[in-house]
Protein backbone atom coordinates (compact mmCIF):
# COMPACT_ATOMS: atom_id res chain seq x y z
CA UNK A 1 0.00 0.00 0.00
CA UNK A 2 1.55 3.07 -0.82
CA UNK A 3 1.99 5.83 1.91
CA UNK A 4 -0.42 7.92 -0.02
CA UNK A 5 -3.28 5.60 0.04
CA UNK A 6 -2.62 4.41 3.47
CA UNK A 7 -2.93 8.53 4.66
CA UNK A 8 -6.34 8.38 2.94
CA UNK A 9 -7.35 5.77 5.10
CA UNK A 10 -6.04 7.18 8.23
CA UNK A 11 -7.92 10.33 7.57
CA UNK A 12 -11.23 8.39 6.70
CA UNK A 13 -11.12 5.97 9.64
CA UNK A 14 -10.09 9.07 11.85
CA UNK A 15 -12.83 11.11 10.77
CA UNK A 16 -15.38 7.81 11.24
CA UNK A 17 -14.00 6.06 14.04
CA UNK A 18 -11.99 8.16 15.89
CA UNK A 19 -8.78 5.65 16.03
CA UNK A 20 -5.46 6.85 15.03
CA UNK A 21 -3.53 4.58 13.04
CA UNK A 22 -0.04 5.41 13.68
CA UNK A 23 2.56 5.01 11.29
CA UNK A 24 3.85 1.22 10.82
CA UNK A 25 0.57 0.21 10.21
CA UNK A 26 0.46 -0.13 6.65
CA UNK A 27 0.74 -3.97 6.55
CA UNK A 28 -2.00 -3.71 9.17
CA UNK A 29 -4.00 -1.97 6.93
CA UNK A 30 -3.42 -3.44 3.65
CA UNK A 31 -4.22 -7.09 4.84
CA UNK A 32 -7.31 -5.81 6.07
CA UNK A 33 -8.60 -4.19 3.50
CA UNK A 34 -7.12 -5.86 0.80
CA UNK A 35 -9.83 -8.52 2.79
CA UNK A 36 -12.70 -5.93 1.87
CA UNK A 37 -11.84 -5.93 -1.82
CA UNK A 38 -11.92 -9.63 -2.10
CA UNK A 39 -15.23 -9.30 -0.51
CA UNK A 40 -16.64 -6.60 -2.52
CA UNK A 41 -14.81 -7.71 -5.72
CA UNK A 42 -13.45 -4.09 -5.84
CA UNK A 43 -10.08 -4.23 -7.65
CA UNK A 44 -7.93 -1.99 -6.09
CA UNK A 45 -7.98 0.53 -3.44
CA UNK A 46 -8.52 3.78 -5.24
CA UNK A 47 -11.54 2.41 -6.49
CA UNK A 48 -12.61 1.31 -3.16
CA UNK A 49 -12.17 4.28 -1.03
CA UNK A 50 -15.04 6.01 -4.24
CA UNK A 51 -16.56 2.97 -3.47
CA UNK A 52 -16.79 4.44 0.35
CA UNK A 53 -17.37 8.00 -0.44
CA UNK A 54 -20.52 6.82 -2.62
CA UNK A 55 -22.30 4.48 -0.36
CA UNK A 56 -24.88 6.53 0.76
CA UNK A 57 -25.60 3.34 3.12
CA UNK A 58 -22.70 3.62 5.22
CA UNK A 59 -22.91 -0.29 5.12
CA UNK A 60 -19.66 -0.92 3.79
CA UNK A 61 -18.02 1.39 6.41
CA UNK A 62 -19.68 -0.58 9.16
CA UNK A 63 -17.41 -3.63 6.92
CA UNK A 64 -14.00 -1.91 6.78
CA UNK A 65 -14.57 -0.36 10.71
CA UNK A 66 -15.24 -4.49 11.66
CA UNK A 67 -12.14 -4.94 9.66
CA UNK A 68 -9.66 -2.39 11.35
CA UNK A 69 -11.01 -2.86 14.63
CA UNK A 70 -8.61 -5.16 17.10
CA UNK A 71 -10.71 -6.95 19.56
CA UNK A 72 -8.10 -8.41 21.80
CA UNK A 73 -10.58 -9.13 25.75
CA UNK A 74 -10.94 -12.12 27.60
CA UNK A 75 -13.11 -12.90 30.43
CA UNK A 76 -11.93 -11.23 33.92
CA UNK A 77 -9.00 -9.07 32.19
CA UNK A 78 -7.58 -7.03 34.46
CA UNK A 79 -9.25 -8.88 37.50
CA UNK A 80 -8.91 -6.03 40.17
CA UNK A 81 -11.56 -3.61 38.74
CA UNK A 82 -13.95 -6.99 38.97
CA UNK A 83 -13.13 -7.12 42.68
CA UNK A 84 -13.49 -3.95 43.11
CA UNK A 85 -16.69 -3.89 41.41
CA UNK A 86 -18.16 -6.81 43.47
CA UNK A 87 -16.82 -4.42 46.87
CA UNK A 88 -18.95 -1.47 45.56
CA UNK A 89 -21.80 -3.10 44.73
CA UNK A 90 -21.99 -4.68 48.12
CA UNK A 91 -21.49 -1.42 49.58
CA UNK A 92 -24.68 0.37 47.63
CA UNK A 93 -26.71 -2.70 48.56
CA UNK A 94 -26.34 -2.65 52.53
CA UNK A 95 -26.51 1.43 51.86
CA UNK A 96 -29.77 0.12 50.62
CA UNK A 97 -29.26 1.11 46.67
CA UNK A 98 -31.58 -1.21 44.64
CA UNK A 99 -31.04 0.47 40.96
CA UNK A 100 -28.03 -0.24 39.50
CA UNK A 101 -26.99 0.83 35.73
CA UNK A 102 -23.46 -0.54 34.23
CA UNK A 103 -22.14 0.70 31.01
CA UNK A 104 -19.75 -1.34 29.15
CA UNK A 105 -18.76 0.77 26.66
CA UNK A 106 -16.06 -1.21 24.54
CA UNK A 107 -17.55 -5.24 24.80
CA UNK A 108 -15.81 -6.29 21.42
CA UNK A 109 -16.99 -9.89 21.76
CA UNK A 110 -19.11 -10.02 25.06
CA UNK A 111 -16.39 -11.18 27.47
CA UNK A 112 -16.35 -7.84 29.93
CA UNK A 113 -19.99 -7.36 30.29
CA UNK A 114 -20.96 -10.49 30.88
CA UNK A 115 -18.00 -10.88 33.20
CA UNK A 116 -19.89 -7.91 34.94
CA UNK A 117 -23.00 -9.74 34.75
CA UNK A 118 -21.42 -13.06 36.53
CA UNK A 119 -20.04 -10.63 39.24
CA UNK A 120 -23.21 -8.19 39.48
CA UNK A 121 -24.92 -12.24 39.83
CA UNK A 122 -22.76 -13.58 42.83
CA UNK A 123 -22.95 -9.89 44.56
CA UNK A 124 -26.71 -8.92 44.37
CA UNK A 125 -29.92 -10.86 44.55
CA UNK A 126 -30.33 -9.90 41.01
CA UNK A 127 -34.10 -11.10 41.17
CA UNK A 128 -34.77 -8.75 43.84
CA UNK A 129 -33.34 -5.59 42.14
CA UNK A 130 -33.77 -3.24 39.31
CA UNK A 131 -29.97 -4.40 37.24
CA UNK A 132 -29.18 -3.53 33.71
CA UNK A 133 -26.01 -3.55 31.68
CA UNK A 134 -25.42 -1.60 28.36
CA UNK A 135 -22.78 -3.07 26.15
CA UNK A 136 -21.84 -1.59 23.76
CA UNK A 137 -19.65 -1.37 20.41
CA UNK A 138 -18.40 -0.15 17.28
CA UNK A 139 -18.26 -3.10 15.46
CA UNK A 140 -21.54 -4.93 14.36
CA UNK A 141 -18.72 -8.50 13.80
CA UNK A 142 -18.12 -9.13 17.92
CA UNK A 143 -21.65 -7.87 18.55
CA UNK A 144 -23.33 -10.43 16.70
CA UNK A 145 -21.01 -13.00 18.52
CA UNK A 146 -21.56 -11.55 21.73
CA UNK A 147 -25.25 -11.56 21.80
CA UNK A 148 -24.96 -15.77 20.80
CA UNK A 149 -22.92 -15.96 24.38
CA UNK A 150 -20.89 -18.77 22.96
CA UNK A 151 -16.76 -19.05 23.15
CA UNK A 152 -14.31 -21.17 23.20
CA UNK A 153 -13.44 -24.16 26.08
CA UNK A 154 -10.43 -22.37 26.09
CA UNK A 155 -11.73 -19.01 27.14
CA UNK A 156 -12.89 -20.35 30.41
CA UNK A 157 -9.47 -20.71 31.32
CA UNK A 158 -9.10 -16.93 32.83
CA UNK A 159 -12.47 -17.51 34.46
CA UNK A 160 -12.41 -17.80 38.63
CA UNK A 161 -12.97 -21.15 40.09
CA UNK A 162 -15.61 -19.79 42.37
CA UNK A 163 -17.31 -18.74 38.87
CA UNK A 164 -17.21 -22.16 37.39
CA UNK A 165 -20.36 -23.88 37.80
CA UNK A 166 -23.72 -24.03 35.94
CA UNK A 167 -25.25 -20.79 37.36
CA UNK A 168 -22.85 -18.69 35.02
CA UNK A 169 -22.15 -20.77 31.64
CA UNK A 170 -22.99 -24.14 31.00
CA UNK A 171 -21.31 -26.82 28.40
CA UNK A 172 -22.47 -26.52 24.79
CA UNK A 173 -25.02 -29.30 24.66
CA UNK A 174 -23.35 -30.96 21.22
CA UNK A 175 -19.93 -29.47 21.27
CA UNK A 176 -17.54 -30.11 24.25
CA UNK A 177 -15.20 -27.42 22.62
CA UNK A 178 -17.55 -24.55 23.40
CA UNK A 179 -20.08 -23.18 26.32
CA UNK A 180 -22.19 -21.01 26.28
CA UNK A 181 -23.30 -17.99 28.85
CA UNK A 182 -26.04 -19.17 31.06
CA UNK A 183 -29.23 -17.20 30.21
CA UNK A 184 -29.99 -15.86 33.71
CA UNK A 185 -26.58 -14.06 33.32
CA UNK A 186 -27.34 -13.08 29.78
CA UNK A 187 -31.23 -11.57 30.29
CA UNK A 188 -29.18 -8.58 32.34
CA UNK A 189 -26.79 -7.40 28.92
CA UNK A 190 -28.27 -5.68 26.28
CA UNK A 191 -25.86 -5.04 22.87
CA UNK A 192 -26.20 -1.93 20.50
CA UNK A 193 -23.53 -0.67 18.43
CA UNK A 194 -21.99 2.79 19.25
CA UNK A 195 -19.34 4.92 17.70
CA UNK A 196 -17.65 6.19 20.90
CA UNK A 197 -16.07 9.11 18.90
CA UNK A 198 -19.42 10.61 17.75
CA UNK A 199 -21.02 11.68 21.12
CA UNK A 200 -23.76 13.07 21.87
CA UNK A 201 -25.15 9.13 22.77
CA UNK A 202 -28.65 8.07 22.44
CA UNK A 203 -28.54 6.93 26.12
CA UNK A 204 -29.70 9.22 28.99
CA UNK A 205 -28.16 7.44 32.09
CA UNK A 206 -27.36 8.06 34.92
CA UNK A 207 -24.88 5.28 34.99
CA UNK A 208 -23.33 4.13 38.24
CA UNK A 209 -20.03 2.66 36.56
CA UNK A 210 -18.87 2.80 33.11
CA UNK A 211 -16.03 0.90 31.95
CA UNK A 212 -14.36 1.93 29.08
CA UNK A 213 -10.90 -0.12 28.86
CA UNK A 214 -8.41 -0.49 26.65
CA UNK A 215 -10.07 1.52 23.67
CA UNK A 216 -8.92 5.51 24.54
CA UNK A 217 -5.57 4.24 23.36
CA UNK A 218 -6.79 4.02 19.98
CA UNK A 219 -7.97 7.86 20.54
CA UNK A 220 -5.99 11.20 20.38
CA UNK A 221 -6.59 13.42 23.13
CA UNK A 222 -8.95 15.51 21.37
CA UNK A 223 -11.26 12.57 21.28
CA UNK A 224 -10.34 11.74 24.43
CA UNK A 225 -11.28 14.52 26.21
CA UNK A 226 -14.81 14.43 24.07
CA UNK A 227 -15.54 11.17 25.28
CA UNK A 228 -14.62 11.71 29.02
CA UNK A 229 -16.96 14.86 29.00
CA UNK A 230 -19.89 12.81 27.92
CA UNK A 231 -18.83 10.50 30.37
CA UNK A 232 -18.90 12.74 32.95
CA UNK A 233 -22.62 13.85 32.18
CA UNK A 234 -23.83 10.30 32.11
CA UNK A 235 -22.36 9.05 35.31
CA UNK A 236 -23.87 9.98 38.65
CA UNK A 237 -22.48 11.76 41.36
CA UNK A 238 -19.97 9.47 43.48
CA UNK A 239 -20.12 6.74 40.64
CA UNK A 240 -17.45 5.56 38.69
CA UNK A 241 -15.04 5.25 35.74
CA UNK A 242 -13.01 2.43 35.02
CA UNK A 243 -10.03 2.83 31.87
CA UNK A 244 -7.99 0.16 31.00
CA UNK A 245 -4.28 -0.59 33.27
CA UNK A 246 -2.46 1.55 30.37
CA UNK A 247 -4.77 4.38 30.02
CA UNK A 248 -5.08 7.47 32.42
CA UNK A 249 -7.32 10.96 32.34
CA UNK A 250 -3.72 13.01 32.62
CA UNK A 251 -4.25 16.36 31.06
CA UNK A 252 -8.13 16.11 30.81
CA UNK A 253 -10.14 18.36 33.00
CA UNK A 254 -12.99 16.71 34.48
CA UNK A 255 -14.92 15.74 37.90
CA UNK A 256 -13.37 12.30 37.81
CA UNK A 257 -10.59 11.65 40.80
CA UNK A 258 -8.31 8.71 40.97
CA UNK A 259 -8.99 6.24 43.79
CA UNK A 260 -6.94 3.73 42.54
CA UNK A 261 -4.97 2.68 39.25
CA UNK A 262 -7.09 2.98 36.46
CA UNK A 263 -10.78 3.53 39.16
CA UNK A 264 -11.68 7.50 38.53
CA UNK A 265 -14.98 8.30 40.73
CA UNK A 266 -16.83 11.34 39.63
CA UNK A 267 -16.96 13.92 42.39
CA UNK A 268 -19.01 17.29 43.07
CA UNK A 269 -17.23 20.88 42.13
Amino acid sequence: MEQRVFQEFQKLIYAKSGIVLREGKESLVAARVSRRLRETGIENYKQYLQFLESDLTGDELVHLLDAISTNVTHFFREEDHFVFLEKILDNWHAAGQRKFRIWSAASSSGEEPYTIGMVCSKALNVQLVDLKILATDISTKVLGRAVQGVYSADAAKTIPRIFQNGRYFNSCKDDPSCFEIADSVKKLVSFARLNLSSPPFPMQGPFDIIFCRNVMIYFDHEVRARLIREFEKLIRSGGFLITGHSESLNGINSNFVAISPSVYQKVAR
